[in-house]
């Protein structure tokens, strides 16, 4: 009796389960994985002023080709007219889209697919057009030099007085500390480390530096550092408290330092980045007076907005012998003169038509100018769809740089640091240093 009650629980199931099977999913939703993509013809994506760039685009669903699909094209001078635009129809998911720049620059080729859902996709594109003879949107303001001599005279009648005090942290061999040191405005703020019982004059200094936003110092940045060998200091760009719960900084990120980017825009002596650059400054200062440095070797690195800083700090202090800017902010500020675009932080907005006192103001804080004061190494690293910080304004940059350098192009990047760019950005730095100790 029990077998046949099994028996009869099983065939029940089993017809169950084929009715289930046989009834279409009607509240199955259609998928919608959808990839848009866009390259160019080129793996390198670099082209001659008034060559043809071909873009290829390329939209999948579920990694497969979509078959047939509109798609709406712009493609314009690295965000800024001319601008060309229209519709093309995918066979097979594939179209192709050409453009050309009679001029050194990028061409940028953003593409959109609006599904049946009217959710809209974008891929965008990028080719650099004779990148390496883009040149400055303005000259370096005649009283450039003057204006940071002055800067720096009041930086050092600030004594340095710095404090450390010890971190503990998990890296064996390694000494860790807060340092706050005295500068105009802000103090310096970060997390100085060293390797435990190094030698007077054996090492090399690097200072890392950060990108935008508002945060504490990274102690894992400063002990990394150090771990290979190096006087090691991060520093936050605001001169902040380190180590502060994340309340802290969000709630200055959206009180007292909202919008810092633009701050003081209307003259030279008030632009909010003036603080953060001295603070650059001081950090040397206090770096170079370590016992164990070696007299020789300094290194500044950082991306985005620590970018920027890193050119900074080799334009305005001689005693520094390489620079590392990932994907730079603050180049060409006045890219929009010559119709170009510019960088974050957008001093001038894009199609903005400023005050001539704004013009004037951001020339004295344009990386571009303060590569033209450097005699360091430098490495770059740049993305030909970076929105934030275009490849056109850290070319801009990157062309004034006099010293041995190198660039780093990610065709196919935004505003990011790929696995790619910091391999490129880590063995500029080592081969710096290796020549550094040779000498």
């Amino acid at each position: 009796m029990q077998t046949h009650l099994v028996r009869r629980s099983f065939l029940l199931a089993a017809a169950l389960l084929a009715t289930a099977l046989s009834v279409p999913a009607q509240d199955a939703k259609p998928s919608t994985n959808y990839v848009l993509k866009v390259t160019t013809d080129r793996a390198d994506a670099l082209y001659k002023s008034g060559e043809t760039v071909t873009f290829k685009v390329e939209l999948t669903l579920d990694k497969k080709p979509v078959p047939e699909a509109e798609v709406q094209w712009t493609i314009t001078k690295d965000g800024v007219p001319p601008t060309t635009s229209g519709k093309v129809k995918l066979a097979n998911g594939t179209a192709a889209i050409t453009g050309k720049l009679e001029e050194p620059g990028f061409l940028l080729c953003r593409a959109t697919f609006t599904s049946a859902d009217k959710k809209a996709y974008t891929g965008l594109g990028g080719a650099g057009i004779d990148p390496l003879k883009i040149k400055p949107s303005q000259p370096v303001p005649a009283d450039f030099d003057a204006f940071w001599a002055d800067q720096k005279k009041q930086l050092a009648a600030v004594p340095v007085n710095a404090r450390l005090t010890p971190v503990k942290q998990a890296t064996a061999g390694v000494a860790a500390f807060d340092l706050q040191a005295d500068s105009v405005g802000a103090p310096v703020s970060g997390y100085f480390a060293k390797p435990e019982g190094a030698k007077p004059k054996s090492l090399p200094i690097i200072l890392t530096v950060h990108g935008a936003g508002v945060r504490s110092s990274g102690l894992g940045s400063a002990t990394g550092w150090a771990k290979q060998n190096l006087l090691a200091l991060d520093i936050n760009a605001h001169g902040l408290p380190n180590g502060q719960p994340d309340k802290y900084y969000t709630d200055l990120s959206n009180g007292d330092l909202k919008d810092y980017r633009t701050r003081g825009r209307e003259s030279r002596d008030t632009v909010y980045f003036r603080g953060m650059f001295l603070r650059l400054v001081r950090a040397l200062d206090f770096l170079t007076a370590q016992p164990e440095w070696d007299g020789k070797t300094v290194v500044v690195s950082g991306g985005s907005q620590g970018g920027y800083q890193a050119i900074v700090a080799g334009g305005l202090d001689p005693r520094v012998t390489f620079l590392a800017a990932g994907v730079p902010a603050g180049c060409d500020h006045t890219g929009s003169t010559v119709n170009r675009i510019n960088g974050w932080p957008k001093f001038i907005a894009t199609g903005e038509q400023p005050p001539a006192n704004v013009v004037e103001a951001v020339r004295y804080y344009d990386a571009m100018n303060f590569a033209t004061r450097t005699k360091a190494g430098a490495v770059f690293t740049v993305g030909f769809i970076d929105v934030t910080c275009p490849p056109t304004s850290v070319y801009a940059a990157y062309n004034n740089i006099s010293g041995k350098k190198s660039i780093h192009n990610d065709p196919d990047a935004g505003h990011t640091s790929t696995a790619k760019a910091g391999a490129a950005i880590r063995s500029a730095i080592t081969q710096h240093l290796q020549a550094q100790a040779a000498k």
